[in-house]
């Protein structure tokens, strides 16, 4: 024990003082490096996230309005564009359920409902609906900026429509829908049965071949006197 009793009497001794107190300021020195980067470290990583959440959400929004742009004139789409149109909004509504922000699933609802509304429209307003598309384009944008506020309004109204939903009426909608999108493929099946007519069958006839007889040239004889 006379080790411990040396060193106890040695850190209590003023020689000892300066050694400690520069060690004392090293530690803290060395702590407080260390928080600091760690918070660096962190808030940097914070902003990549956030920066890289904002991208996605554009990246979904920008889609789910290119969308509904399409969805305003649906009824003029070709089969094909509107198959294609589809597979667009099925991406984008992945996206945005997939964003790692409360409530992305009812803005995903809420916007498919809007969609289905406006290519509900389109068979009857046709282009006159940018008003509706703009709104479409104004709601999500809310939502982008406020998405607490704006959940709660999507919430309100996917409430609001499921109760409309239990109306008789909606069922004669349904089958108004159903009976448009059958006149569309029929429309555009008539118009390209039309645009390539069947080829006509060809005569396989023989053509007779016309031999040309070129009279014979019959000599003359020299006659000499």
């Amino acid at each position: 024990m006379q080790w411990w009793n040396d060193l106890i009497s040695w850190l209590t001794s003023s020689e000892a003082e300066p050694i400690i107190f520069a060690a004392g300021v090293l530690f803290v020195a060395v702590v407080v490096a260390a928080l600091l980067g760690a918070w660096i470290a962190t808030g940097a990583v914070r902003r990549i996230v956030d920066q890289r959440d904002r991208e996605l959400k554009t990246a979904a929004i920008a889609a789910l309005v290119d969308a509904a742009t399409e969805a305003s004139v649906w009824n003029s789409l070709t089969p094909q564009e509107q198959v294609l149109a589809d597979r667009t909004v099925g991406q984008a509504d992945i996206h945005v359920r997939l964003l790692p922000i409360r409530g992305s699933d009812v803005a995903a609802n809420w916007a498919a409902h809007q969609l289905h509304e406006l290519k509900r429209a389109s068979a009857t307003f046709g282009y006159q609906l940018d008003p509706a598309v703009a709104e479409f384009r104004d709601r999500l944008l809310d939502w982008q900026r406020h998405p607490s506020r704006a959940r709660k309004q999507f919430q309100n109204d996917l409430a609001r429509w499921r109760a409309q939903r239990q109306d008789p009426e909606q069922t004669e909608l349904e089958a108004q829908d159903t009976w448009v999108a059958e006149q569309h493929h029929e429309r555009y099946r008539s118009a390209t049965e039309i645009a390539t007519p069947a080829e006509p069958a060809r005569d396989t006839a023989p053509t007779p071949t016309q031999s040309a007889t070129q009279p014979v040239a019959q000599p003359l004889d020299d006659a000499r006197a």
